[in-house]
């Protein structure tokens, strides 16, 4: 057997005992009617596990009027979308303004007209439905956005991870080290007061930092001698060609991608490149990422050199502090030397 959905019910809050007779003749063969005849009990009516769909409410009552009560009902998220009417003798305009300004769906006037209650309790239960309806729909729909948004980012994560990885088979560098870069970009940017959703976006952009390379000749890119000067111009091109290989989009962590692949390798003293960029016209990302690049760099091995060792990698990062680095970074760099050490023996090659 089908269950029937219980019926709507309606709330009378009048210390009128012929007024609560007239509406409960008028609303109860259409829907369940609770009466109150106070303006506590209509509170304890409306706060309860059942509360109405839908309030009739008498203004001049005692110890508490009507509009204190409607008051109290929009002051709490758990009653404040309950349709309020107020029903009463007072018939001017301010009256009226003022009952719609704290939140009344309605005003109706005393004497009351059965087919004028029955019509406006009708019309105010439809908009409400019709308001949970649109509400729900709107939650589900933006669950549901939410949801693939997230799907969308991961995807795209996986994407740099994977691409990331793609340009360090074509470059002498390790397995680790954009992880090892990551990881310490990201404690160099908790460090420059970024939150973690930003740290986060920044270790993960930074991931693309040398991309361009791909578009490097293998003569070049894997020399293991000193290169000539016209080499090392096609070298600096790995900065153009990663912003393009990455390109413009609204994704906020590709945005960053291109930032960092376009300057990491900018200078403080302005005597970097691509573009001889300058001090603080350096973007953020590309300076945090030129550290921590350069302090991978030094403390790994490579075909053409031995890996440094923490103190010497960080007195040359200090000796360039103001040259090729931001001295302030520079200086919050060193100090994260205890979690430097931990990244780098949690991630060692």
């Amino acid at each position: 057997m089908i269950g029937r959905s219980s019926p709507v019910e309606v709330l009378i809050v009048d210390d009128a005992p012929e007024i609560i007779d007239i509406l409960r003749r008028v609303l109860s063969p259409h829907y369940a009617v609770r009466v109150a005849s106070s303006a506590r009990l209509a509170l304890k009516a409306a706060f309860s596990a059942t509360p109405p769909a839908l309030i009739l409410l008498d203004v001049t009552m005692p110890e508490m009027d009507g509009y204190e009560v409607c008051r109290q009902l929009k002051a709490d998220s758990a009653t404040q979308a309950i349709p309020v009417i107020f029903v009463t003798a007072r018939s001017s305009t301010e009256d009226e303004a003022y009952g719609f300004s704290i939140g009344a769906a309605d005003y109706l006037v005393k004497p009351i007209s059965p087919p004028v209650v029955l019509a406006r309790v009708r019309t105010h239960l439809a908009l409400h439905s019709y308001q949970r309806g649109l509400e729900a729909l709107v939650e589900e729909r933006t669950a549901d956005l939410l949801t693939r948004t997230r799907e969308l980012e991961e995807t795209r994560l996986a994407v740099i991870q994977r691409l990331g990885r793609a340009g360090e088979f074509r470059d002498n560098e390790t397995g680790q080290h954009l992880v090892r870069l990551g990881h310490y970009a990201r404690l160099l940017a908790l460090a420059s007061d970024f939150d973690e959703t930003a740290a986060a976006r920044l270790m993960n952009a930074s991931i693309l930092h040398d991309i361009g390379k791909i578009g490097i000749p293998d003569h070049i890119l894997l020399k293991p001698a000193r290169l000539t000067s016209d080499e090392f111009e096609e070298i600096k091109k790995h900065c153009r060609i990663g912003a393009e290989i990455i390109g413009e989009h609204a994704s906020a962590l590709l945005q960053l991608a291109r930032t960092i692949a376009l300057t990491h390798h900018e200078k403080w003293n302005g005597k970097g490149y691509p573009e001889g960029l300058c001090g603080e016209e350096i973007p953020l990302a590309g300076r945090i990422t030129a550290l921590a690049d350069t302090f991978d760099a030094l403390t790994s091995r490579r075909p053409y050199k031995e890996p440094w060792s923490i103190d010497a990698a960080l007195d040359w990062i200090a000796s360039q502090s103001g040259e090729a680095f931001d001295p302030l970074l520079t200086e919050r760099f060193i100090a994260l030397r205890p979690e430097i050490e931990t990244v780098r023996h949690s991630f060692n090659d």
